[in-house]
């Protein structure tokens, strides 16, 4: 498994200082929570650990060498979970899932286990065959993590994927982003939930695109 590394990132837009400095590693087998209030850089970060965006200053690193850009990141195995679910509206969730499977060179047979298997996961077998535009909005929030858990990445980056979710599930999707670092995968979850945080290993909080790491 592999190591991602923030390194003094400073991450601008236009003029203005999204990010400052931030420096954090994500080591495999941990999961680890980044904090803060909404438009603290909780999404720049993890976009920029993504490979999304190019820093002003410092840099990421998977393992020692620099992100370039998503392709490279995706090559390395760095998933990312989006906060906007990122799901094709005209297909099922069995065909998001599948589809984003086989473009990762996955085998047919394999795909199709991987997507029944993660479905399961996140309670949605009943609804593996029904068309994203049809599904409520939590049904295709918990689709969208079926399908980055199915990739089984080595860097798995989640950006408040629970937002949408009742308890029940949003503490089913805490257990799933454990068993990811247990699994080996270093695990970045953006989140303003307490309860959430705290079941984490760790956390960084941001703060005006500060960063400070208060637990772990």
């Amino acid at each position: 498994m592999k190591t991602l590394v923030v390194d003094g990132l400073t991450v601008r837009y236009d003029d203005h200082a999204v990010l400052t400095d931030v420096s954090v590693v994500a080591a495999p087998g941990q999961l680890l929570a980044v904090t803060g209030t909404s438009g603290a850089g909780k999404t720049t970060l993890l976009w920029a650990m993504a490979g999304l965006l190019k820093p002003a200053a410092g840099a990421v690193t998977v393992d020692g060498a620099a992100l370039r850009d998503r392709d490279h990141a995706v090559s390395e195995g760095v998933v990312l979970m989006p906060q906007d679910n990122g799901l094709a509206a005209i297909l099922t969730a069995n065909e998001n899932v599948q589809v984003a499977l086989l473009a990762g060179g996955v085998s047919p047979n394999d795909a199709a286990q991987r997507t029944a298997d993660s479905l399961e996961k996140l309670g949605l077998t009943g609804q593996a065959e029904q068309l994203v535009e049809e599904m409520s909005g939590g049904q295709q929030q918990r689709a969208s993590i079926a399908r980055g858990l199915a990739m089984h990445g080595t860097i798995v980056l989640a950006d408040e994927i629970t937002s949408e979710l009742d308890a029940q599930n949003r503490q089913r999707v805490i257990e799933l982003l454990q068993a990811e670092a247990r699994r080996g995968a270093a695990v970045v979850f953006a989140t303003h939930d307490p309860e959430a945080a705290a079941a984490c290993d760790a956390e960084l909080h941001l703060v005006d695109g500060r960063a400070e790491l208060v637990r772990g």
